[in-house]
């Protein structure tokens, strides 16, 4: 498969000057040592071109349980702040991420090798949940419940939860932050948030907005700490019983180990884990539509979200023409550096990543696979990974199918029945987003109904990837089961309480009982 390529190269100099000025625009006064300066600091690299741009004195152990103290310190004022005013703060984080997009987006792009859209993309997922999160701010809705019992009055109320930590992962650097630490705000929680070491630029310069919007609004300066560092910082938001609610983001090896250490001291967790995700397209499918969506799901982010989409359930009746057109549109993809005019797909984040793609083409073809593109790109640079998307016609669902791989790999199944989709949709042991392209009503609902797709995302005529912050976000199955941003996901960082108020003068108890 040859693909349009761009091999003009930036320099590492040149990305350490954007990086500069970005700083200097959102006001990070971080120190950014040159490369090797921490020897046990977090290197700053870029996928772009491979180099380490910067190092980042790492946090200590000690430091991360300052920080977790202090966001302590600060819940005990925060929790008892109106959430209205609460809002306030988030209200001016959103303005902050107004002004300084352009800047935010100039990082992410450098760090995560997102091209320019989805990197503005990402920021504009973060000013909408600040909008979402002001608006709830005044919604914190509890209920009032009809009593058995005259003279009482029964109500469900909600109240802040403590500290929330938030470990992110690297292809949504700032997006998922904000999804977490917007809603923990208004809901009276305090977060402290470790970031992937892969994208401690972002965090550091979302840091800088929080600490300035807390400042402006006169909120507690602890609402929201940053700590850098590796896993075992992470892990020590794991067993702190002090962090009430651990939101995580990553693998479903980490959800393995991250959610029964939470369960261990009973605190809460929010998992956000695994996807391959599927789309069937039927017979009746609007075909042009189809294959705008499903490329951009494949190959989008150089397949690094969760939401990508991996799996392409055709009916066997479309199946060859879709797989044409698709592999015909990959040829067509622009790809390269992320930051340039036009580029559609940038680079894989880092070698390990390129490996793993190697590998499970290699296996998809040693199972009877057909492989189409998958070919690393040559920028120029030994040190980057730029590869073109890969389509594989499987004759089954073989075990490489079911493993998830962090890459733009698109296997293709075809099917008779939609009975039989269904079952190649829900047969992996993931569960997060699903799609189906048809235009029979019967078929759309069938796949959104109780005995259709098991995905906690499942979409009608549109990819798997690209969800709006309304919508509740997460999945089943190993995808951990967690819900963020939208729809009542806010009552994850809340504590429910159910009262009952007697107003009468007598004492009646429930189900009747009669004691003296």
């Amino acid at each position: 498969m040859t693909t349009t390529e761009r091999t003009e190269l930036p320099t590492a100099d040149d990305l350490r000057v954007q990086v500069r000025q970005a700083f200097e625009s959102v006001g990070a006064t971080v120190t950014l040592g040159p490369p090797g300066a921490h020897p046990a600091g977090v290197p700053a690299s870029t996928p772009i071109t491979g180099d380490v741009l910067f190092t980042i004195a790492e946090d200590s152990p000690e430091q991360v349980d300052t920080a977790i103290a202090e966001a302590t310190q600060a819940f005990s004022i925060w929790r008892t702040t109106p959430a209205p005013v609460r809002g306030a703060l988030v209200a001016r984080l959103g303005e902050l991420l107004v002004e300084h997009k352009a800047a935010l987006a100039a990082l992410v792009t450098i760090e995560a090798g997102k091209i320019v859209s989805e990197a503005l993309g990402e920021v504009q997922e973060m000013i909408d949940i600040c909008q979402f999160a002001v608006g709830l701010s005044r919604q914190l809705y509890g209920r009032t419940i009809a009593s058995e019992r005259p003279g009482h009055r029964l109500m469900e109320t909600w109240h802040p939860l403590g500290v929330v930590g938030v470990i992110t992962a690297f292809n949504f650097p700032v997006a998922v932050w904000a999804w977490n630490t917007a809603v923990a705000l208004v809901c009276g929680d305090t977060v402290v948030w470790k970031p992937s070491e892969l994208t401690p630029l972002t965090a550091i310069a979302c840091q800088a907005l929080i600490e300035r919007a807390a400042s402006d609004v006169g909120a507690p300066a602890s609402v929201s700490r940053l700590v850098l560092g590796g896993r075992e910082l992470g892990e020590r938001l794991v067993d702190d019983p002090r962090v009430a609610l651990l939101s995580a983001t990553g693998s479903v090896r980490m959800g393995r180990e991250v959610g029964p250490r939470v369960a261990a001291r009973f605190g809460k967790v929010l998992l956000e884990l695994g996807g391959n995700n599927a789309a069937v397209v039927t017979p009746s499918a609007d075909l042009d539509l189809a294959v705008r969506a499903i490329v951009f799901s494949a190959a989008g982010t150089a397949g690094q979200r969760c939401t990508t989409l991996r799996r392409l359930i055709a009916h066997s009746s479309v199946a060859d023409e879709l797989v044409s057109r698709i592999v015909a549109a990959y040829r067509s993809l622009p790809i390269g550096v992320p930051g340039a005019d036009g580029t559609l797909v940038g680079p894989l984040i880092h070698a390990r990543a390129y490996r793993d793609m190697v590998g499970a083409l290699d296996q998809a073809r040693a199972d009877g696979g057909e492989v189409f593109g998958g070919e690393r790109n040559d920028m120029g640079d030994e040190a980057a990974y730029y590869v073109a998307p890969a389509v594989v016609r499987m004759p089954a669902q073989t075990a490489v199918v079911h493993n998830e791989t962090f890459a733009p790999i698109l296997y293709v199944l075809t099917y008779d029945s939609l009975d039989e989709a269904i079952a190649l949709n829900n047969e992996v042991p993931q569960g997060l987003s699903s799609a189906i392209f048809t235009t029979d009503v019967r078929e759309a609902e069938r796949f959104l109904g109780a005995d259709g797709s098991d995905c906690g995302i499942a979409n009608v005529n549109i990819g798997t990837s690209g969800a709006e912050i309304g919508g509740a976000f997460g999945g089943e199955k190993q995808t951990g089961g967690g819900r963020e941003s939208g729809s009542d996901a806010w009552k994850a960082y809340m504590r429910r309480a159910t009262n009952t108020v007697n107003y009468s003068s007598e004492l009646p108890l429930a189900q009747g009982v009669h004691f003296g």
